[in-house]
């Protein structure tokens, strides 16, 4: 094929994490965002940058942008003035006491663990046998008997496996401490502490760069990450799952002002960032509605991204949405386009292009190739996408949607997915018959679009709203969220208000609209995840109420879900930590 024939291909990769820090405190509760930045965000800018001919779209979600840029400057803070660190577990490779008490050290010693054993702890022989020897410490009386070195060993050696693999091998700082095994002194930790601080402060910089060179186009979700669907009506869930059982609250009070908020102040972080407005959209969880969609296009989004589940279930009316992933491919009786997600859409009246994932490929990255050869991954899927340009030569508007988390499959791979992607940025960058591409670019080269004859909504987790809203502990979640908001709306209206207080509690009100919250209630999410979750959401609700000047309600105190969850490694909506 010619070049101009051949098959655009996007990759998007989506950035998130909800906000971790106690805004009581400053201190981290959960340590998944450092650790995602230096093994996947560092990685996947790696990737782009080893290889000037291949192009991706990365997502931001602005809540993110924040949390990086403040954990670069209180780590730059500690290595220059011995300013407290901001995650107790980064604080094990500085030289502040380790907790005395049991329960803290034992505390301390379980989080060194949480990580993907076979990929990230049975890989390095010392780590493993120090996780192994963890099973003699399983009490805080126990702990006693555990030395601060063993607990600063393992402590490096939790961050030595949690590095990218792009920085494992570029860095000799890492193989010197891989040689070196055990008995870590403080000059070896800051050592540690001082590469995990130039990750974090270059991170975003690398993918201005990329931006600036052409390779990446940078897009955004809403600030906090919240699902604008729910935020502007409950009702929206009845869209795809009719019988959905919705929360005590008949709605979120003024959604439509918030969702509206999410969008002008992720702008606002965005642009500060990365000094320029975002080409696109990929809405929180791909979750859209028709008034979300009229959201984005009024904040002058070009391109908005979500499931190819989402599209069939708007060409179908969205009844039978949620089944309709088996006829990806092949047309429906009743008048569904073939392949439908392989085109550029568009409501009539907008001038919004809407494109949709291909799931199947899509979830063949992101839950399929992990267990593969990193070759016969990257083989299968170009032959895949092969078969596609070969079904759809002539065809014009013919593109291909990749889209999936940036972060969470990688930890499942060998080797944080090293070999698979630069497999497959090398082929796909120098593929006769496909072109490596971003959604602009592919948009602006074909203007047709197809006309959308109604929206409905739904996400990219079966098409539906379900994963947040319907089940008992998630409508608990937000009935709770609802009477926090009448509360904040209260204190909002006095116009004597001071503005930085009305910013602090509309802030922290957003950090409370976040989708993850509700994402992590469920019996089929694993039960250490829930309770984490479940825990972090009541404290940020509390927090509100503090900045509100009013007591928190007792509800507060008690578990939403209350020894629900799957075994740990179970569940089906895996996603990692974070």
């Amino acid at each position: 094929m010619s070049g101009a024939a051949r098959l655009p291909v996007v990759l998007l990769w989506h950035m998130h994490q909800p906000q971790y820090r106690d805004p009581d405190s400053g201190e981290y509760i959960l340590p998944w965002t450092y650790l995602h930045a230096i093994k996947d965000y560092a990685d996947m800018a790696a990737h782009l940058e080893a290889n000037p001919r291949a192009r991706a779209v990365v997502n931001f979600a602005p809540i993110l942008i924040e949390q990086l840029e403040e954990l670069a400057a209180r780590v730059g803070a500690h290595l220059a003035s011995c300013e407290p660190l901001p995650d107790p577990v980064l604080a094990v490779l500085s030289e502040a006491p380790l907790p005395l008490e049991g329960a803290a050290r034992l505390a301390l010693l379980q989080a060194c663990l949480r990580a993907q054993r076979a990929q990230l702890i049975d890989r390095y022989p010392p780590y493993a046998e120090l996780a192994d020897l963890a099973v003699a410490f399983d009490t805080p009386e126990r702990m006693a008997y555990a030395s601060d070195q063993y607990l600063h060993d393992i402590g490096v050696w939790y961050h030595i496996a949690w590095l990218g693999e792009t920085v494992k091998r570029s860095d000799a700082r890492v193989a010197a401490l891989i040689e070196r095994a055990r008995d870590f002194g403080p000059a070896h930790r800051r050592t540690l502490l001082e590469l995990i601080g130039d990750l974090l402060a270059g991170l975003l910089g690398r993918y201005r760069a990329l931006a600036d060179r052409g390779q990446v186009e940078l897009a955004m979700s809403p600030y906090a990450h919240p699902i604008l669907p729910l935020l502007i009506d409950f009702q929206a869930a009845h869209e795809s799952v009719p019988t959905a059982p919705l929360p005590r609250a008949a709605h979120y009070p003024g959604g439509e002002q918030r969702a509206a908020w999410h969008m002008e102040e992720g702008l606002r972080v965005f642009r500060r960032a990365f000094g320029r407005a975002p080409a696109g959209c990929w809405p929180s969880e791909g979750a859209i509605s028709a008034r979300a969609l009229q959201l984005v296009e009024a904040h002058g989004m070009r391109w908005a991204a979500s499931s190819g589940n989402v599209l069939r279930g708007c060409l179908r009316g969205g009844a039978d949405s949620a089944n309709s992933a088996n006829d990806a491919n092949g047309g429906d009786p009743g008048g569904e386009p073939a392949a439908p997600e392989l085109r550029a859409w568009q409501v009539p009246g907008s001038t919004l292009s809407l494109c949709f994932r291909h799931d199947e490929l899509s979830d063949l990255i992101g839950f399929t190739y992990q267990s593969w050869h990193g070759d016969d991954a990257v083989r299968n899927f170009i032959a895949a996408l092969e078969r596609v340009a070969a079904e759809q030569a002539g065809q014009p508007g013919a593109m291909v949607l990749i889209a999936l988390d940036g972060e969470n499959a990688w930890e499942h791979y060998p080797f944080n997915g090293y070999y698979f992607l630069q497999g497959l940025y090398a082929a796909l960058a120098n593929h006769p018959q496909l072109e490596l591409t971003t959604l602009g670019d592919a948009l602006a080269r074909d203007p047709s679009r197809q006309a959308l004859p109604r929206v409905v909504a739904g996400s990219w987790v079966h098409g539906t709203l379900a994963t947040w809203i319907g089940d008992a502990d998630k409508n608990a979640g937000w009935d709770l969220l609802v009477q926090a908001k009448l509360a904040a709306d209260e204190v909002l209206a006095d116009e004597r208000l001071s503005a930085p207080r009305r910013t602090a509690i509309e802030r922290q009100l957003a950090l409370c609209e976040s989708s993850d919250w509700f994402w992590w209630f469920g019996d089929y999410n694993p039960y250490e995840a829930v309770r984490d979750f479940d825990r972090l959401f009541r404290h940020q609700l509390a927090s509100l109420y503090r900045l509100l000047g009013r007591a928190a309600p007792e509800s507060l105190s008690r578990a939403i879900s209350v020894g629900r969850g799957a075994p740990e490694g179970g569940g089906v909506m895996r996603r990692a930590q974070g």
